[in-house]
């Protein structure tokens, strides 16, 4: 039994990989649960070469706890919706410059903060706006999702995807700034302006209604003072730690974990524990296993020899095939098991594709995977968890979006956003 499963190891190993992912793409098991059981189902087999734990990338799990306390701890004082009240009033209640104040703030906190937390931090002033200007909160709310899916590509932190990718490939925080930064505020900018131009009908409201929205009591918004400076100073040290990698050396989830603990002296851990999103952890720790294994068999490898047999060696070509199957593949499969197991298949090839491009340029197919897995989760309305919720929150209170009503804004924010992304790599890394 042990020779046949050494002799099979890669087809073994990938049809676990395939089959979990099944179950992830079906939801008839919730994801967290279906990774585990292929985790379990490869260390019985003893399909990895190495103590299971060498797979398993700490870094990144310590990453994502460590800013889930620290998002959930700032929450709590009410800052974020403090700040999104105080930004509209700088619209003077007009819906297009509402609507583009909405996404701005969404895309930018998404960048720092998780996509999810952005969503649902925004949502209840969404609907108090809406209300008061008595409009349609759907608009407002598909712009908001696709602009927090645009946003979170820019940074380290900002979508699960590019931490694993920041992990395996070793890329720092600044390095996301440098690299992706500019090109996502233009697909920002762009995408923003085609959403203000086809939800335009529904972008009106009267004289009387949009000073009342102008002028939303903020002044009791913040409900503990206190824990808002605590908190703040602890995210602003903890981003200037991500920023100062490149000299301190000292990895992310290190300053992550230390705000955490900071915060959490204030706190009941106890309370804050049960908040952190644990079925996303575990949810990790299984997928790295499994994944493991097939890279222990053999199947990474595999894959990165057939990559460069049908790019026939072109990094230009692998980058570009890479973006654009990312993006469709993220839109109708989860963004993170997707990233997981690209990430050591591009690790893998970038050896037998070196780019030559310059030493201050990292090697473009990590850029060309993190914008195609990250800006491909606004295809369809199953893309991105932070689609989800917002639909599903939408329903709830009486404005459903359907799947083909959010496709057609999606997929066209999308395609454009990903036709964007070609052009820069083209100008950026081949021109």
């Amino acid at each position: 039994m042990e020779q046949f499963i050494s002799n099979h190891g890669i087809i073994i190993s990938g049809a676990i990989l395939l089959i979990t992912y099944i179950f992830i793409a079906s939801e008839k098991v919730q994801k967290s649960v279906a990774a585990l059981i292929g985790a379990a189902v490869t260390m019985l087999l003893g399909l990895h070469t190495e103590s299971v734990f060498e797979y398993i990338a700490f870094d990144v799990i310590f990453l994502l706890v460590g800013m889930m306390i620290i998002v959930h701890i700032a929450a709590k004082s009410g800052v974020f919706k403090w700040t999104a009240i105080k930004l509209l009033g700088f619209t003077g209640g007009r819906p297009v410059l509402v609507l583009f104040t909405l996404a701005a703030f969404t895309a930018v906190a998404s960048a720092f903060l998780d996509n999810v937390t952005t969503v649902v931090l925004i949502m209840p002033v969404t609907f108090i706006i809406a209300k008061e200007l008595e409009t349609d909160p759907v608009p407002f709310l598909i712009t908001e999702v696709l602009a927090s899916n645009i946003g979170g590509t820019a940074t380290l932190i900002g979508d699960p995807p590019n931490i694993i990718i920041g992990a395996k490939a070793g890329l720092s925080f600044m390095d996301f700034v440098y690299e992706l930064t500019g090109i996502v505020a233009v697909i920002f900018l762009v995408c923003t302006g085609l959403l203000i131009f086809m939800f335009r009908k529904s972008l009106t409201a009267a004289p009387e209604k949009m000073a009342k929205a102008a002028n939303i009591d903020n002044s009791k918004t913040i409900t503990d003072r206190k824990l808002m400076i605590i908190s703040m100073i602890t995210l602003g040290l903890v981003i200037l730690g991500f920023i100062t990698h490149d000299i301190t050396h000292i990895p992310a989830f290190v300053f992550a974990c230390a705000g955490a603990g900071v915060l959490l002296l204030f706190e009941n851990p106890k309370e804050v524990y049960k908040e952190v999103e644990w079925l996303t952890v575990f949810f990790f720790a299984g997928l790295f296993i499994i994944i493991g294994a097939f890279e222990a068999s053999g199947g990474i490898s595999f894959l990165a020899n057939k990559l460069i047999e049908l790019t026939h060696g072109s990094i230009e070509h692998a980058a570009m095939l890479i973006l654009w199957f990312s993006g469709i593949i993220s839109g109708v499969i989860d963004n993170i098991p997707y990233t997981a197991t690209m990430a050591p298949l591009i690790a893998e090839v970038q050896y037998s594709m070196p780019y030559l491009g310059g030493a201050h340029h990292h090697n473009p197919l990590w850029w060309a995977l993190s914008l195609g897995a990250c800006l491909g989760g606004n295809l369809t309305i199953i893309g991105a968890a932070a689609n989800v919720i917002v639909s599903e929150t939408s329903a709830a209170k009486g404005y459903p979006v359907s799947f083909f009503r959010f496709m057609k804004y999606g997929a066209l924010i999308t395609f454009v956003s990903l036709a964007l992304s070609s052009a820069f790599l083209r100008i950026r890394y081949f021109g």
